[in-house]
């Protein structure tokens, strides 16, 4: 019985496949533009997230005796 052959080169990751399609489907202003607008929709949620928490802080801060 022989062994199965062995892959030399690694599967690429699925954001490596998305990337890759992408790059195909798209001219690279397009491509920057779209990253851009993810980071700015990820840096906005970062923001509600501790906007949330400082409110919570001084809720808890104005209720101590």
């Amino acid at each position: 019985m022989q062994a199965a052959p062995v892959r030399a080169t690694a599967l690429p990751s699925f954001t490596e496949a998305l990337r890759a399609v992408e790059s195909l489907l798209m001219s690279g202003g397009q491509r920057t533009a779209r990253r851009n607008a993810w980071t700015s929709v990820l840096e906005d949620r970062r923001r509600a997230k501790d906007r949330v928490e400082a409110q919570r802080v001084l809720d808890q801060a104005a209720t101590r005796p």
